[in-house]
């Protein structure tokens, strides 16, 4: 029987690591067929995608995978557990039979464990109470795992890894979650092998070093430029000076933060600056990227708490099997899914669109979503 695999990736940019999970999916499921879901054009790390959708979406497909379908906006910059919820959604939606993410622990019982730990009130009490003590929210989570578990769970891929499995469990799905040893150290920029963070690839970007022995030829030929909030900065920093402390209405925007930001916008002329002035060891750089990128696409509190369900599944793209497997599903799918954009009003849709117009203010490339989505293969 051919497996439905789901997978969750940013892809910014597609390098090395992401063809060794693709080929060892490959080669434990042979005859898969490979879902990808993945985001737009912000990242849940409040980053702004290096490569542009059509070539996220050409190069996943040239790469061994059969489906691709769009996280939206609104759980794509979120916390993890609100990233993989939404995911998750759509995985399970689809109908996949698996979901295989990368691990550096990669025991998939211990990271099922602390799973069904973080849903106890004991954890919950003793997260709040480090949470109390100013601690930001992804230490409160590592500490508070120590402590109950005395395993020290704090890279991004096992604590998305255990979002996914409490996604998972909170849908009452039967999708398995399988693990793949991640081959390298997230926090390091070290270039020495053939695969390395995609951290230390947006560092090379960046320096307008060579990527190529880190990506496989179809991206190495694209010549990548850097791209980060500094290139939206003067349209944040307006946004913020006519709103003052009506940013408290953007998602993230918490705690009376909005009075350090106001206090020095006009002090700052970029967002590397504007961040080392109001960060407090509550916040991380990760949270204050996600904020920004809340404020400058006007994503509001109100929009966030109604949004708390998929409303559709957008196709991005597809191969042969891919569009197999979907005219095959499609009539039993329970939600709409969406190939072309039209007239639609879902409201997370309709975000989307304002925040595909909003990426476009300072894009070097234009994409007419309307006619050059979805691709097929």
């Amino acid at each position: 029987m051919t497996k439905i695999i789901g997978i969750i990736c940013e892809y910014n940019p597609l390098h090395n690591g992401h063809i060794y999970h693709i080929n060892k999916i490959k080669e434990m499921f042979p005859d898969s067929i490979i879902i990808l879901v993945t985001n737009g054009y912000f990242s849940q790390r409040g980053e702004i995608n290096i490569l542009n959708k059509l070539d996220k979406i050409n190069s996943s497909l040239n790469h061994n995978i059969d489906l691709i379908v769009e996280l939206p906006f609104v759980f794509a910059t979120q916390s993890a557990d609100i990233f993989a919820s939404g995911a998750i959604q759509i995985l399970n939606t689809l109908n996949i039979d698996t979901l295989v993410f990368g691990s550096e622990i990669n025991n998939i019982e211990t990271l099922k464990k602390i799973a069904t730990i973080q849903d106890s009130t004991k954890y919950n009490n003793l997260l709040k109470e480090y949470l109390d003590q100013g601690i930001n929210y992804p230490t409160a989570i590592s500490k508070a795992i120590s402590k109950l578990t005395n395993k020290n769970i704090n890279t991004p891929n096992d604590l998305l890894g255990i979002s996914y499995i409490k996604a998972i469990k909170h849908l009452n799905s039967n999708i398995e979650a399988i693990s793949i040893k991640r081959t390298n150290d997230y926090h390091s920029l070290n270039s020495d092998n053939s695969i390395i963070s995609g951290t230390a690839i947006r560092n090379l970007i960046k320096e307008n070093k060579n990527i190529s022995d880190f990506v496989p030829k179809d991206i190495s030929d694209l010549n990548l430029k850097y791209i980060d909030l500094n290139n939206y900065f003067d349209l944040l920093k307006y946004k913020i000076l006519c709103e003052k402390e009506n940013i408290n209405k953007y998602q993230t925007v918490d705690e009376g933060i909005e009075n350090r930001i106001l206090k020095y916008i006009s002090k700052c002329n970029n967002i590397d600056d504007l961040i080392k002035v109001i960060k407090t060891k509550r916040y991380t750089y990760n949270k204050i990227c996600r904020m920004f990128i809340h404020i400058l696409c006007s994503f509001t509190k109100e929009e966030a708490n109604r949004n708390k369900k998929i409303e559709y599944i957008r196709i991005l793209g597809f191969n042969n099997n891919g569009q197999k497997y979907l005219n095959k599903i499609k009539k039993n799918v329970s939600i709409p899914i969406i190939s072309k954009l039209g007239k639609q009003e879902f409201e997370q849709l309709l975000i989307e669109k304002r925040v595909t117009e909003i990426y476009n203010l300072k894009s070097n490339i234009i994409i007419n979503e309307y006619k050059e989505i979805p691709i097929r293969k």
